[in-house]
């Protein structure tokens, strides 16, 4: 009986564990494209080391700091490198392992982390993922005296109650800022708030350095390229991409890694693999290039949209092709104009097809570009103020769910007659999009009928044959290898489905080139629910 007592006594001891000094370190030098977060810790650190620096002139030791941004950003990261750099004390924690089936099992955790805190001052506690214990208190399902919102309510009074805790500050990371109490968030408790965003280009060629190092590099790699080609890519889905091509020239037994493994890499990661094996029809192949051709030619034809960097109907993934455009730079906002021409950008794949093919032969595949531009076309009129109609009404519903600890009545209502102008807007701009895709594809078939003949002969094209090919350029034969599952030939027109005409051979002309944000386009399988 003792022992079980023994047991259960344990059961509310903290599961915290303390980082020894032997531990293989992180520093700062291990961490890029967060220059700022980094700025704001070195701070910190310094008043660990030196608290009389800053108490001289009336200062006090900073309670708490929240790490804000998006998965995969660092912000775990930054913390371990935190730990390697403060030479203090670092208990390490997830803010999972203080909740438990038994009641005041977390409250009696989160006290007894700040005893060991206090016996090891000055020091820093690191609770990763702390939405998970410090979600916005009420009704919720579960009453307003649950296991949590006691956990809550003792880690609240540890930071900023009635006893002291000089010489203990408590890190925290989250992706969820906008689900934890406000209490929580109040100076005295989480005294800074620092964002950790995705990186720029430059950040993302610092992180790409950083991961190349341990890699043996070709002399063709060019890094700051290949960070110009990630635009909103976290500094996880970098490491990623340097372990993919290293594996890729693993694979081939190469003894370094080349350009060529990194560009591999980068579709792997952002499109998916390469399903080669999956064989196609030819009448799936013809649809699936029309269907990418006119993504394609609204990409190049509609002024101010990024540029078409690569076109591809090899399956990847769950899609039979893809339309990437690429950003010339970084951008952080967007016009109506470039939304108005991203929609249209999206119908191209369902209208080249009704074009060619006729509307009695449309496929599924536009199924997921229908979902994003309606949901884009939402945004538009719902949140961003971009209908007269509406006007400047923000009118979507609140996303928090009951069961996260909002109010049952918290959700906001819309009346019937907004939410049907609402509607009516949508349509519009939906409408409009699709009349604009069909009216550029229809002034410029040739060159939907060239990228989509160059599709089926090559299977994917990168920028500098799409670019010659807008410019009238006939491209040199490049036949798919006999081995390839998929044949390259011309499609015969004996298994072409009855009511499906010719390509159409339209005249055009050449439009204004695209200027500088991230779209990829996507053909869903074709048997598959649009």
């Amino acid at each position: 009986m003792q022992g079980g007592g023994n047991r259960a006594f344990q059961f509310g001891r903290s599961k915290a564990k303390l980082i020894s000094p032997d531990t293989p370190k992180v520093t700062f030098a291990d961490v890029a494209g967060a220059d700022e977060a980094k700025q704001e810790l070195e701070e910190i650190i310094e008043f660990l080391k030196d608290p009389s620096k800053f108490s001289r002139l009336g200062g006090r030791l900073p309670t708490g700091v929240l790490l804000v941004g998006p998965p995969g950003t660092g912000k775990t990261l930054l913390a371990r490198a935190v730990a390697g750099e403060a030479e203090r004390p670092f208990f390490q924690m997830s803010g999972s392992d203080f909740v438990e089936m038994f009641v005041g099992v977390g409250a009696s955790r989160v006290r007894d982390l700040f005893e060991q805190g206090k016996e090891h001052a000055p020091c820093i506690i690191f609770v990763d993922e702390i939405d998970a214990v410090g979600r916005h208190r009420g009704a919720g399902l579960g009453g307003g005296h649950d296991e949590r919102e006691q956990t809550l309510n003792a880690l609240l009074v540890e930071m900023d109650g009635f006893e002291s805790n000089e010489g203990v500050i408590l890190l925290a990371a989250t992706n969820r800022p906008d689900v934890l109490d406000p209490a929580l968030l109040r100076p005295g408790r989480f005294d800074r708030q620092i964002v950790v965003d995705v990186p720029d280009v430059k950040g993302r060629e610092g992180i790409l350095r950083i991961h190349a190092k341990k890699l043996p590099l070709a002399d063709d790699i060019e890094l700051a390229l290949i960070a110009r080609g990630t635009p909103g890519m976290s500094g996880a889905d970098l490491e990623n991409i340097c372990n993919e091509a290293a594996l890729l020239a693993a694979r081939q037994d190469a003894e370094k890694v080349a350009m060529k493994d990194f560009e591999q890499a980068k579709d792997k990661v952002m499109f998916g693999t390469e399903r080669r094996s999956l064989v196609l029809t030819e009448n799936e192949r013809r649809l699936t290039a029309y269907h990418e051709a006119g993504h394609t030619v609204l990409g190049l034809k509609i002024p101010g949209l990024d540029p078409v960097y690569k076109v591809s109907i090899i399956p990847r993934g769950s899609a039979l092709g893809i339309t990437a455009s690429l950003p010339e730079e970084d951008r952080h906002s967007y016009t109506k104009e470039w939304m108005e021409g991203q929609l249209a950008m999206l119908f191209g794949g369902r209208v080249a097809e009704e074009v060619i093919f006729g509307p009695k032969d449309i496929t599924t595949g536009a199924g997921n570009d229908i979902e994003r531009a309606t949901a884009m076309a939402r945004k538009m009129v719902m949140t961003f103020g971009m209908s007269d109609v509406v006007g400047l009404v923000s009118v979507g519903d609140s996303e928090q769910e009951v069961f996260l600890g909002r109010e049952l009545g918290q959700r906001r209502v819309v009346s019937e007659h907004t939410a049907r102008l609402v509607d009516e807007e949508v349509k519009r701009l939906l409408d409009t999009a699709h009349e604009r895709a069909h009216e550029v594809l229809k002034e410029h078939g040739d060159l939907l009928e060239s990228v989509a003949h160059a599709l089926l002969e090559r299977e994917t094209l990168g920028r500098e044959e799409i670019e010659a090919l807008e410019r009238g350029e006939a491209l040199s034969p490049q036949p798919v290898p006999a081995s390839e599952e998929i044949s390259a030939s011309p499609p015969d027109p004996s298994k072409q489905p009855e009511k499906a005409p010719p390509p159409l051979g339209l005249p055009g002309a050449d439009g204004p080139l695209p200027g500088p944000a991230t779209s990829i386009y996507e053909a869903p399988d074709h048997n598959s629910e649009g």
